[in-house]
């Protein structure tokens, strides 16, 4: 939002919500019976569709732009993006909405509008004409009145809220600036259409071009090559780069063109680091992290919400979508896609006390994991990744979700073939027992654990007992298994009735129908990776293990699956932490650190505990 509000500064269908391309039905509606049942007119049938490919233009920037910033490679501002800008620009489609809306109503308008050929040449020269010279023109002084303070204040603000910019950050304007905007857009496409010039290429390949320059101007990564501009000198002066514009909303006084940076030049308002600037981010290399934590995917829809995917569901915990469910076509590609993709992707990049972090997704998914025929590849696939974060500098490896398993059910194989490797490998176990006894409330004389156990579970237990506090189980296997492996039970392990303790600790496996039989308001604690998929109305629901991070991570602008924002697994957190400490060992198969340990770097280095309770799920997997 401006920092003064001027008028028409919210959309008129705001309200709407997500339903706002609602407004467009009769169109589309007409459109579609004129297109089945009476003359084929390629103007007014085309624009339905290309609502649709607008949108996937815009978002293959988006998640390229995204790849790219996150490896590092010929960034431009090292500045992070918060959560504050991706809500203000979760809105990017209001314009294609608007532009449908203004065709529809310019085709009822202008009838010469209908029926235009395919292709005309000299309509196509006459809009490219009219786009460099009056649209430009004008454009730049409108541009430069915009910055003027009444106008920036009330407009042009919201806009210049993202330092760091993002292609979608490129139509985040309030509706009276994009009026503005569409005014200057018509004059090279209602001139033609006018004076009986105009073709389909030309019309809609006007919008497109615009689109284009919009998402190249606007990403955070430099990606023209040095020797086109050595070939093509003027070519500087035709096409801004995204270190040009980028300095525009760094620097607020310099390079205001739209597309074409001669006006700049003409009248004097290149900014004189503009040539440093674009040499300086060509020569950048892609950044070296201190810590990688290896992800994967989860449910079949869960890659839209991935930082690379649709932004909006990203910033937000995991939830299923109706919408989500009509694009089962581009789901089952992007699921061929990651099934042949061989290696980890960057994901996600953070900074943190001086440390640089990254997050690199496994490209496979959660049911993966459990098939004994992907087993071979999964470990490759984690042993590759591993070797390339060595090889990359990293000084630790974290491992999420299914990769900690995996690798631990697989140790022999993986301290064999990384006993020469300097990089720590991190399963967070630690840090997952010391977070649950510490969200076990303060009192508790009594608990019950349920699922299936492993060194988590004998952790919590040891320390639990040595605190005179009662474990329970339910049956005799259970309770053997554990008198095995807790040193510190002090006769404080028995066997209980499944109505009896108010606290469960739950981990994999368990059998969630089992919660119907606990006392009303039971407190449930997950020490497993995933929450449960039901939940009891009447209990209290612990987020798996996590905590809020501090104020100085920075990058923050995405949910890591199902967690609130600025909520990190333990996991993640865990390898962090090894890194700041300096901790030379590794964790994973048998080892456990020393929990009490653990817990108290985590919170010197301000990390804090998540105090809230789930009463409803927070997604289902």
């Amino acid at each position: 939002m401006a920092s003064k509000p001027g008028i028409l500064t919210d959309w008129p269908w705001k309200p709407l919500g997500d339903f706002k391309f609602v407004i467009l039905t009769p169109w589309i509606a007409h459109s579609i019976y004129s297109f089945i049942w009476t003359q084929r007119d390629p103007t007014y049938h085309l624009i339905f569709p290309y609502i649709f490919i607008r949108m996937l233009h815009n978002q293959i920037w988006i998640s390229i732009s995204r790849y790219q910033t996150s490896k590092g490679k010929c960034k431009i501002v090292d500045k992070g993006i918060e959560f504050q800008q991706v809500d203000r620009e979760t809105n990017w489609d209001d314009q294609i909405l608007l532009t449908a809306l203004l065709f529809y109503i310019g085709y009822m308008i202008f009838p010469m509008a209908s029926n235009l050929p395919w292709w005309r040449t000299d309509g196509v020269v006459l809009t490219a004409i009219l786009h460099a010279g009056p649209v430009e023109f004008l454009y730049y002084w409108l541009h430069r009145a915009l910055h003027h303070h009444y106008l920036y204040s009330r407009y042009h603000s919201h806009h210049h809220s993202s330092i760091v910019t993002e292609p979608i950050t490129s139509v985040t304007h309030p509706f009276a600036e994009h009026l503005a905007y569409f005014t200057l857009f018509a004059i090279p496409m209602l001139t033609p259409v006018f004076i009986y010039k105009s073709s389909v290429a030309a019309l809609y390949g006007y919008i497109f071009y615009i689109d284009f320059m919009n998402n190249l101007g606007h990403c955070n990564f430099e990606f023209f090559p040095k020797k086109l501009l050595s070939l093509f000198p003027l070519f500087k002066y035709l096409s801004y780069t995204p270190s040009f514009h980028s300095l525009h909303h760094t620097k607020f006084r310099t390079n205001y063109s739209l597309f074409m940076p001669i006006y700049d030049y003409i009248y004097g308002t290149v900014d004189k680091t503009t040539d440093a600037t674009y040499e300086g981010c060509l020569k950048r290399p892609k950044e070296s992290p201190d810590v990688v934590h290896l992800t994967h995917l989860t449910s079949f829809d869960s890659i839209y919400q991935l930082r690379l995917g649709f932004s909006s569901l990203a910033s937000n915990p995991q939830t299923s979508k109706w919408y989500i469910h009509l694009m089962w076509p581009f789901t089952m590609f992007s699921m061929l896609i990651t099934w042949i993709f061989g290696r980890a992707i960057v994901l996600e990049s953070n900074t943190f006390n001086e440390l640089k972090l990254q997050s690199w997704l496994i490209p496979r998914f959660q049911t993966q994991y459990f098939s004994k025929k992907h087993s071979k590849t999964l470990n490759n696939l984690i042993e590759n990744a591993i070797m390339e974060a060595e090889l990359n500098g990293a000084k630790v490896v974290s491992l999420g979700l299914f990769n900690e398993k995996q690798l631990n059910a697989n140790c022999g194989l993986y301290t064999k073939r990384f006993r020469e490797l300097k990089i720590k490998l991190v399963d967070g176990s630690s840090l997952v027992a010391a977070i649950v006894l510490n969200n076990i409330p303060k009192g508790t004389n009594k608990v019950l654990i349920r699922g299936k156990f492993n060194k988590v579970t004998f952790a919590i237990a040891n320390a639990l007992c040595s605190k005179n506090i009662e474990v329970n189980v339910l049956y005799k296997d259970e309770l053997e298994e554990l008198e095995e492996k807790v040193t510190m039970s002090k006769g404080n392990l028995s066997l209980s009735p499944i109505n009896t303790s108010k606290i469960w600790l739950v981990g994999d496996e368990w059998d969630e129908h089992e919660q119907m039989k606990a006392p009303e308001g039971t407190l449930f604690i997950p020490f497993s990776h995933f929450p449960p998929k039901k939940m009891r109305e009447g209990c209290f629901y612990h987020y798996t293990p996590s905590m809020i991070t501090p104020n100085t991570f920075m990058n923050s602008h995405s949910c890591e699956n199902w967690l609130p924002r600025r909520v990190m697994s333990a996991w993640r957190i865990a390898g962090i932490i090894h890194a700041l400490e300096g901790w030379n060992v590794d964790e994973y198969g048998d080892t456990i650190l020393d929990t009490k340990k653990v817990w108290e770097a985590t919170i010197r280095h301000g990390f804090q505990p998540l105090k809230i309770y789930a009463h409803k799920p927070c997604v289902t997997n």
